[in-house]
């Protein structure tokens, strides 16, 4: 079983599973999903970052002592990865480091579609000179602006902006655009690798697990 960290709080079973959902369906993994309580907006700066560290270290020890045996922290800033993997002795992997590691495998100038304003550290130091372009939705501020029309629309734009300035393979830096399918979209409507953040950590599961 594969233990998905949600970093927001919801008390909405079918949101909470959606990253679990889209792993299972692509790998065939199962999954268990967990949320970080008192968060209900996730973590879109380095405040809510910084309170939500104990929380997850939290819901990894537990999820491994009810059998985890690999943990996913779905969330591309890799809240607590150091933290969880000096505490846990399962595999740990984090949805913003397997992103780029994905990305740096399909092509060389590589865009970043962020939530914030600044791509997270765990983007910027594995891409390196092959980030050529940043850009995140106006007026999107966390992960629940997304979850409407006008949320997805904005991300849209914002993805064509990063076709504009040269990139070929765009990472999707928050994974609530997972769960808004966005991946598929960009897809649908641009020239351009997209790298979705759940699923390449359900792809690094799925090597994690491997016996």
């Amino acid at each position: 079983m594969l233990a998905v960290i949600r970093v927001l709080t919801t008390n909405d079973e079918n949101l909470l599973n959606a990253h679990g959902r889209i792993i299972t369906e692509r790998f065939g993994i199962p999954t268990r999903s967990y949320c970080i309580p008192d968060q209900p907006k996730g973590i879109y700066n380095e405040e809510t970052e910084r309170i939500a560290v104990p929380k997850i270290v939290r819901l990894a020890r537990q999820a491994e002592s009810e059998g985890a045996k690999a943990i996913f922290i779905s969330c591309a800033a890799d809240p607590a990865l150091k933290e969880v993997r000096a505490e846990c002795q399962v595999p740990v992997i984090g949805a913003g480091s397997a992103a780029a590691a994905v990305a740096l495998a399909l092509g060389s100038n590589i865009g970043v579609l962020n939530l914030t304003e600044t791509t997270p550290l765990a983007l910027t130091s594995i891409l390196g000179q092959r980030l050529v372009a940043e850009a995140k939705p106006e007026g999107v501020e966390n992960t629940t602006d997304l979850m409407n029309p006008a949320g997805k629309e904005k991300a849209m734009k914002a993805a064509e902006r990063l076709v504009q300035k040269g990139a070929e393979v765009i990472v999707l830096a928050c994974t609530g655009y997972s769960t808004i399918g966005l991946a598929r979209e960009i897809r649908r409507h641009l020239a351009v690798q997209v790298v979705d953040a759940v699923e390449a950590g359900g792809l690094m599961a799925w090597y994690a697990l491997q016996k």
